[in-house]
C-alpha cells in the first residue's frame, strides 16, 4: 500500500511520546546506580544489579511486537493500546523507586520499570514503518531521535536542577535524596502525558484486508515457534546489524552501569563512602560520613549533568538529519560508522578530561546515541516483512538486550579488570566496544539498507 506522506507535524505528534519514554530511561540510566550505592552496593556488583534491564527487554520485547502485530482496536488502533499500558506502569514505578528502603527493592522495581518502558517502546519502533511510507522513514527514526535527545537532557539534569532550586541533596545512611525523588516524579508525570500527547493526536492505518486480518488471528499458532521460526529466517541485513548492535550496546550499557562510580572516583575525587568505615553510633563518624556522602551525591548530580549532553548533542545530529533527509538520501552504513568511532573517541578521552571538560566527552558520545537510535532501524525497516514489523522489531531488540546479558553478568568486570581495578577502565572498554561496532558496519552490503532509492 502506497502510503500518504506526512508534513512535520504528523511525524512530531506520533514520535512525541518518545519523550516520555526516554525520561524514563535517562533517570534509570543516569540514576540507577547511584541508587543502588546509596543503598550500599559495591561498585562491582552494580552490573549484576542491573541484570533486570535486559533480562526484561529480552522477555517483553519479542511478546509485545508479535501482540501489537495481531491486534486491532476500533479507537486506539494497533500500537497505541500498548503505549498506554506501559505509560502507566512505567510512571508508577518511575515515582516508587527512589523511595526504595534496601538493595533488593531497588532491583526489582527496576525490573517492573524496565519492563513497562518496554511495553510502550517496542510499538513505538513499528509504529514508524506503519505510517510512513518508505521514503520517510529515515526521517521518521531520526525524528524520534531528537525527541529523544531532548527527553535525554531535560530528565538528566533533573536531579541537578532540583538540588539548585534549594532541594537538600543529604540524606541519612541508606536514603536517597530528596532531589532525586522529587526528579523521579517529575520523570513519572511528563512520561504519562506525553503519551497520552501521542495516542489521542496520532491515527493508524487498519490492515488492508480486515476479514483476512481476522483470519490469521483466528488460526492456531504457537508464539514460540513463530519466534523462532522467524528467528531462522530474518533477513541477512537483520543479522549483520545484529553484529553491530552487540558491540554498540555492550558500550552502553557499560556507561549507564558504571559511569556514576567510575566519573564521580576518578573524575570529581569523590567515591561513595563506604558503610563500614564509619561508626553510625559516634557522632564524629556521622559527621564525617554526612560530608563525603553529600560530597558524592553533589558529585552524582554533576555526572549526571554532564551525561545530559549526550542527550543534546545526539539531538543536534538528529535535527541536522530531519532537515536534509526530508528530501535527500543519505548512506546509513557510512554516517553510522562515523558516528560510532566519535563516540568511542569520547569514551577513551575520559580517562584524561577534568570535571569542566567531561561534558565534551558526552557531547561526542551523543552523537554516536544520535545514529544508534535510528539508522541500525531505517536500515532494519528496508528489510523485513511490513506484516511482521513488530514482531522483527522485537526480535531485532535481542541483540541489544543479549550483549547487556553478557556485561551484566560478568562481561564489564572480567574485561575492565584486565586494565586494573578501577572504575573508569570500564569506560574505555565501552570507547573500544563502540569502536569495533563502527568497523563492523563494513558488513552491510545491500543498496536498500544503505540508502533508500525512490522508484520513479
Amino acid at each position: 500500500m502506497k502510503k500518504r506522506i506526512l508534513g512535520f507535524w504528523e511525524i512530531w505528534n506520533m514520535s512525541f511520546g518518545f519523550l516520555g519514554i526516554q525520561f524514563g530511561f535517562a533517570l534509570q540510566g543516569g540514576f540507577m546506580s547511584r541508587i543502588f550505592q546509596t543503598l550500599g552496593a559495591d561498585k562491582h556488583d552494580i552490573p549484576l544489579l542491573w541484570i533486570a534491564a535486559p533480562l526484561t527487554g529480552l522477555l517483553v520485547q519479542p511478546i509485545i511486537g508479535y501482540m501489537s502485530d495481531r491486534t486491532w482496536h476500533s479507537r486506539f488502533g494497533r500500537r497505541r493500546p500498548y503505549f498506554l499500558v506501559g505509560a502507566v506502569m512505567s510512571s508508577i514505578a518511575l515515582f516508587f523507586v527512589p523511595y526504595s528502603p534496601v538493595l533488593w527493592i531497588a532491583a526489582g522495581f527496576l525490573w517492573i520499570l524496565d519492563a513497562s518502558i518496554n511495553v510502550s517502546m517496542e510499538p513505538f519502533r513499528a509504529l514508524v514503518a506503519d505510517k510512513l511510507d518508505e521514503s520517510q522513514r529515515t526521517y521518521g527514526f531520526v525524528m524520534q531521535t531528537l525527541i529523544i535527545g531532548i527527553g535525554t537532557w531535560v530528565a538528566s539534569n533533573l536531579p541537578w536542577l532540583v538540588s539548585q532550586m534549594g532541594v537538600s541533596d543529604s540524606a541519612d545512611l541508606g536514603v536517597v535524596p530528596d532531589s532525586v525523588k522529587i526528579a523521579f516524579a517529575i520523570g513519572a508525570f511528563v512520561f504519562l502525558i506525553s503519551i497520552l500527547y501521542t495516542v489521542f493526536t496520532t491515527t493508524e492505518y487498519p490492515p488492508e484486508d480486515m476479514d483476512e486480518f481476522e483470519r490469521e488471528k483466528a488460526q492456531k499458532s504457537s508464539f514460540i515457534s513463530d519466534i523462532v521460526n522467524n528467528i531462522g529466517n530474518m533477513p541477512s541485513t537483520m543479522k549483520k546489524l545484529g553484529v553491530i548492535q552487540f558491540f554498540s550496546w555492550f558500550a552502553f550499557f557499560t556507561m549507564w552501569s558504571m559511569a556514576n562510580p567510575a566519573l564521580t572516583e576518578h573524575v570529581y575525587q569523590m567515591p561513595a563512602p563506604i558503610e563500614m568505615d564509619y561508626n553510625m553510633s559516634n557522632v564524629l563518624d556521622k559527621e564525617a560520613f554526612d560530608v563525603k556522602n553529600t560530597a558524592f551525591q553533589k558529585a552524582s548530580n554533576l555526572v549526571g549533568s554532564a551525561m545530559g549532553v549526550y542527550g543534546l548533542s545526539s539531538m543536534a545530529f538528529a535535527l541536522l538529519f530531519v532537515l536534509y533527509t526530508r528530501k535527500r538520501n543519505i548512506n546509513r552504513k557510512y554516517v553510522h560508522m562515523l558516528s560510532l568511532f566519535i563516540g568511542g573517541a569520547g569514551f577513551l578521552l575520559m580517562m584524561v578530561v577534568s570535571p569542566e571538560q567531561l561534558k565534551y566527552c558526552f557531547m561526542l558520545i551523543g552523537i554516536a546515541w544520535g545514529s544508534i537510535l535510528s539508522m541500525p532501524y531505517a536500515m532494519l525497516s528496508s528489510s523485513v516483512d511490513p506484516k511482521k514489523m513488530g514482531m522483527f522489531m522485537g526480535i531485532f531488540n535481542m541483540f541489544i538486550v543479549i550483549p547487556q546479558i553478557i556485561a551484566a553478568l560478568g562481561g564489564i568486570n572480567f574485561i575492565s579488570g584486565l586494565l586494573g581495578d578501577e572504575a573508569i577502565n570500564a569506560m574505555t572498554i565501552a570507547g573500544l566496544s563502540l569502536i569495533i561496532a563502527g568497523l563492523c558496519n563494513f558488513l552491510i552490503t545491500e543498496k536498500a539498507a544503505i540508502s533508500y532509492q525512490p522508484t520513479e
